[in-house]
């Protein structure tokens, strides 16, 4: 059972190999349902957005949004569960040079990044496929994962070592994307009558968890019949998503469509996950 789990059923394939090969059609294992595939679901959001906030006056130590502010971030979590903020603290310096860093990474000959292939035993590291089920049909992405708190499971030998000023990057990223999240937290819990650090408590406090997930999408061939990530909600407490602004593609469903999100310029998309609604009901 323990080689079960320590171990992915079948022989992984990078899908950054199968993209540079120049295959003309995609391997059955990506072929979506016809009901999962993007030709299938295709929006009609027409000029539709999730909210944009300016979070200008939210500092580590001082609440000085405005109640107009504290209102738009009420309402973002009830009406989508997504928004996006601006003006949140983190550098957009820093936020470039993370994107870049790992576009950096994810283009590196393949035997240094098999270096840090994970496994199912954790999932930390350089990976292609989520799940131990044989024969599932994947997605059309690679990815990163890696866990930045608490402390006890942080390992700087799981996270990539080039280029040569990765880990610094990563480490400065993470901890300023901890910081926004608990300046985020404590206006949910403001939001809902409670004590200010009420969500960080209740996630553990200064032993708060925080991992850090990168996506790759290689270009695909025949993008209708396949998705990059399968619909789905995040599991955790709260997600800080960086996107792309090469990689358009992001939908969040609502009142059954799906919405593309058009990301702003420095701006985070949050996502309110499951856990905190667990923790409401």
């Amino acid at each position: 059972m323990m080689n079960g789990l320590q171990d992915w059923p079948e022989p992984i394939v990078r899908v950054q190999s199968l993209s540079e090969s120049g295959l003309p059609m995609i391997p059955d294992r990506y072929v979506k349902p016809l009901s999962d595939r993007p030709s299938s679901n295709r929006p009609e959001n027409g000029d539709a957005n999730i909210p944009i906030i300016d979070l200008t006056g939210l500092t580590d130590d001082e609440t000085e949004l405005s109640r107009s502010t504290m209102d738009q971030i009420s309402s973002a979590c009830r009406d989508w569960g997504f928004f996006q903020v601006v003006n949140h603290g983190v550098s957009p310096g820093l936020m470039d040079q993370a994107r870049e860093t790992w576009r950096s990474f994810f283009h590196l000959p393949m035997e240094i990044k098999q270096a840090y292939a994970n496994s199912p035993k954790t999932y930390e590291g350089y990976g292609s496929r989520l799940g131990i089920e044989k024969g599932a049909i994947l997605d059309w992405s690679d990815y990163y994962y890696l866990h930045y708190l608490p402390l006890t499971l942080k390992d700087y030998n799981k996270w990539p070592g080039s280029p040569d000023y990765c880990r610094e990057v990563i480490d400065e990223y993470g901890k300023e994307l901890v910081k926004l999240g608990g300046r985020i937290m404590k206006v949910l819990s403001i939001n809902l009558g409670l004590n200010e650090s009420h969500l960080q408590n209740a996630f553990g406090g200064e032993n708060i968890g925080a991992c850090v997930r990168v996506n790759f999408y290689p270009k695909c061939p025949q993008p209708d019949l396949t998705l990059g990530l399968s619909s789905h909600s995040d599991p955790g407490g709260l997600t800080i998503l960086l996107p792309d602004h090469e990689v358009p593609g992001l939908q969040v469903r609502k009142d059954g469509r799906w919405i593309t999100v058009k990301p702003a310029r420095h701006a985070f998309i949050v996502n309110i996950g499951d856990q905190i609604q667990v923790i409401f009901l």
